[in-house]
């Protein structure tokens, strides 16, 4: 069958991609409402408030982690529904006035669950996509996310304005809710597991403990993932800070959103392009293009330089994110697809969620201006990683395809 025509927005692509929107929204909406919450509501420190935030994470982090062993036991279905399942509980559970103690309890789990649902998510792509095509499509479903980064903070901002914090959770419990109904309506692929020669079909004996939580062969690319998620961390978390000190605060409200932009124009052609060229034509520039989005925003003194900054970071970082992405998946077995999605998050989120509390400790002795400055050299040499651990590899397999 030739998938080079097969259709790419199919009601699965659809609704699985809906889901993942929806997901990422309410993240960034709580993000940015639940440090105030702390503080304003239960007389947290401001290292309390940064944990809670922060600890979503990394239950975000353990749900990828154990994620492909309930795949294993219970199938994607079962599993999707418990992780939507749990993620609405956990909304519900914000409306209780714990103290921070059992709010860090609340926070992890919350995470915890997304990290099941969201790697399912991305499992039940990956599976669903044509093989012609599955650079593209995960272009497409990685906007599912932007989108979410865009909107989430703008309507949490907006929120925090005009309404209290009750209706901030209402809306978020809402949105959650509509994600458990949109998942009865998905049709999941069901995998067979098929026994290689000389091979055990219990995960456990395939490649020893290691392998019954991760892809080995989604790593390396897993790894360029991470270094590359550390350096776009300190924007993430201290673009903020940076604006208030150059005074751009009204520009940085707008930042993500002209990231988001970036991406959004640049999908549909760096999607095809991967799939007819390999990934290595999109890699390489978007290592340079993001280091100098980097560059640009250490001189940033004026909004139209900021601006400028986040589309190269959109153009840049984004692409990285969904190039990586769909490596870490064509690395892996059909039946193993699930551990390569949640290895490649795996490495994602800890950059992002690590990155931060490294880059601020280093803001002791340095000023923002030369943090990002020294994020954009880092970025570089993240061209020599990748080369060393995958781009080499894929210039040879080309070379003998073509």
């Amino acid at each position: 069958m030739n998938t080079e025509n097969a259709p790419l927005w199919t009601r699965n692509f659809i609704l699985v991609s809906a889901i993942n929107f929806q997901l990422v929204l309410i993240f960034y909406l709580l993000v940015i409402v639940i440090v105030g919450y702390a503080v304003a509501e239960l007389h947290a420190s401001t290292a309390q408030a940064g944990l809670v935030s922060g600890l979503f994470i990394v239950g975000t982090l353990i749900g990828r982690l154990l994620v492909g062993r309930f795949l294993e036991k219970f199938g994607q279905k079962a599993t999707l529904l418990t992780g939507l399942t749990g993620f609405l509980l956990f909304s519900g559970l914000y409306f209780i006035h714990f103290d921070v103690g059992m709010l860090l309890l609340v926070r992890f789990a919350h995470g915890f669950m997304m990290g099941m649902a969201s790697t399912v998510l991305g499992t039940i792509i990956a599976q669903i996509l044509p093989s012609a095509r599955s650079g593209e499509g995960i272009g497409y479903y990685s906007m599912s996310s932007t989108l979410g980064t865009a909107i989430g903070p703008f309507i949490a901002i907006w929120l925090m304005i005009h309404t209290g914090y009750h209706v901030i959770f209402i809306i978020s419990s809402f949105i959650a809710f509509c994600c458990v109904i949109t998942a009865q309506f998905i049709k999941v692929p069901e995998i067979k597991k098929e026994t290689r020669q000389g091979e055990n079909t219990d995960a456990s004996n395939i490649t020893g403990f290691i392998s019954k939580f991760i892809e080995k062969n989604a790593l390396p690319v897993s790894l360029v993932m991470l270094l590359a998620s550390i350096c776009y961390s300190g924007v993430l978390s201290f673009i903020h800070f940076y604006a208030k000190e150059t005074n751009l605060i009204e520009s940085a409200s707008v930042f993500f959103l002209m990231y988001a932009i970036a991406i959004l124009i640049s999908r549909p052609f760096t999607g095809p392009l991967l799939d007819r060229k390999g990934e290595n034509i999109i890699m390489y520039p978007a290592f340079i293009i993001m280091a100098l989005g980097l560059i640009t925003l250490s001189f940033a003194i004026h909004a139209t330089t900021l601006l400028i900054s986040a589309a190269l970071l959109g153009f840049g970082h984004g692409n990285i994110q969904s190039v990586c992405q769909t490596i870490a998946i064509k690395s892996a077995d059909l039946e193993r697809m699930g551990f390569a999605t949640s290895t490649f998050f795996i490495f994602l989120d800890a950059g992002l969620g690590f990155g931060p509390y490294f880059l601020g400790l280093a803001l002791n002795w340095i000023s923002f201006q030369q943090l990002y400055l020294y994020s954009a050299i880092f970025t570089l040499f993240c061209i020599v990683v990748y080369y060393v651990l995958h781009g080499k590899k894929a210039a040879d397999i080309r070379k003998l395809t073509h």
